[in-house]
């Protein structure tokens, strides 16, 4: 539990997660992307895309169901971005899966999966930087070296994305039109 000036962030692990799903006692918002989301869930999660997070649209969702409302992503870093967001918006607790769905997925739970959802997000990135990489690096040999630059350019966005626990490559290519399919 992480306490700040406004309120109060529960972590929850998976367990009471699916206990708190069986009793009916909760409203699961899935904050990541909607090609994400299209590709595996949590049964029952609503989307609520971080990229375009409205702390109101949470409000109504508890307002309407009268239930906790438990955050989640990917692996814990973008719902606990959005735990704080809450909380500077007047909520005075906010509850979020420890590990995300990662870890929902490690523990044995089960997710809805669409295999007719866009690959990852993760994927096309690797797929775009490999290509990036592996193009300058051809042109950087048979036409200019000045080629070998993209190379360099794509390597220092893949070790800033690390280093930052961000990356705009991923951040653009959400933004596409066949990742924003739910």
């Amino acid at each position: 539990m992480t306490t700040n000036q406004t309120g109060v962030i529960q972590e929850i692990n998976a367990a009471t997660l699916q206990n708190w799903l069986d009793e009916g006692q909760v409203t699961l918002v899935d904050v990541r992307e909607p090609g994400e989301y299209a590709g595996e869930k949590i049964a029952g999660a609503k989307l609520v895309a971080l990229s375009k997070f409205n702390p109101r649209e949470i409000r109504l969702l508890n307002e309407q169901d009268q239930k906790k409302v438990v955050l989640y992503c990917q692996s814990g870093n973008r719902s606990g971005i959005a735990a704080n967001k809450l909380l500077s918006h007047g909520f005075a607790e906010v509850i979020h899966l420890q590990g995300g769905l990662t870890n929902w997925k490690q523990c044995g739970y089960p997710t809805e999966i669409n295999k007719n959802a866009p690959i990852s997000i993760m994927r096309q990135v690797q797929i775009v930087a490999g290509t990036l990489v592996f193009t300058g690096t051809v042109l950087g040999a048979f036409v200019s070296p000045w080629f070998l630059l993209l190379s360099g350019f794509v390597g220092t966005g893949l070790v800033f994305s690390g280093i930052t626990n961000t990356c705009a490559m991923g951040m653009v290519l959400a933004k596409l039109p066949y990742n924003q399919k739910v």
